[in-house]
């Protein structure tokens, strides 16, 4: 596994031991041991981790996550710290840099950041750039469905376009936390919005953003 993959997963695994298998977090519906659940079988159960995305496969995947929210939790956490077994695509280490540094990120803050007393991570300058490297890859995918035009703007003046279109909001903040916000965890995100102030509201409640 890579340096950040590695590194995230790990946290994970602690903080939802710390927390739990009742904590809330930022996905709505899901407490910790479905987030939890969640991990394992993106990992583990290819033939239903495509309902994810794939609308045909949901009720596939429905009943395999309802199968593993039911296992204990320790084991659940067990096998995010063991990691994804060989055949999976996640055992690669390039799969497992560009998907699982990203997935392990955003589902630890959204622990952390349900709970009350939440502070910011400060993260190192490395792995900042690579968040960032993400989003320009990534950003007009995952803003597709934005209801405004959107630009990311970290604080050095570097920006990316998630969508075209008027009126335009820019997004200022560090890579973390604009990928947080393109993820869809827009009210938890510490970023700076300028723009119309009707087109800033319509951009905090949509439902668009992220996969």
């Amino acid at each position: 596994m890579s340096t950040h993959a590695k590194r995230e997963r790990l946290l994970l695994a602690d903080l939802l031991e710390t927390e739990g298998p009742d904590a809330p977090t930022l996905c709505e519906g899901w407490n910790t041991r479905d987030l939890a659940a969640h991990v394992v079988v993106r990992e583990r159960r290819p033939d239903a981790a495509g309902g994810i995305l794939i609308k045909q496969l949901a009720s596939r995947l429905d009943r395999v996550m309802a199968e593993f929210t039911e296992k204990p939790y320790e084991e659940l956490i067990q096998l995010i710290r063991t990691g994804p077994p060989r055949f999976s695509p996640f055992s690669l280490k390039q799969i497992d840099e560009a998907s699982n540094a990203i997935e392990f990120y955003v589902h630890t803050e959204d622990v952390r950041r349900a709970q009350p007393d939440w502070v910011p991570r400060e993260l190192d300058p490395v792995f900042q750039d690579a968040l960032w490297s993400r989003l320009e890859r990534t950003a007009r995918l995952m803003g597709r469905g934005t209801p405004t035009g959107l630009v990311l703007r970290r604080p050095d003046g570097q920006t990316a376009v998630a969508h075209r279109g008027t009126p335009v909001v820019t997004a200022t903040g560090e890579p973390s936390e604009l990928l947080l916000f393109l993820y869809g965890r827009q009210n938890a995100a510490e970023v700076e919005l300028e723009g119309d102030k009707d087109a800033i509201a319509k951009l905090h409640d949509a439902r668009q953003l992220g996969l």
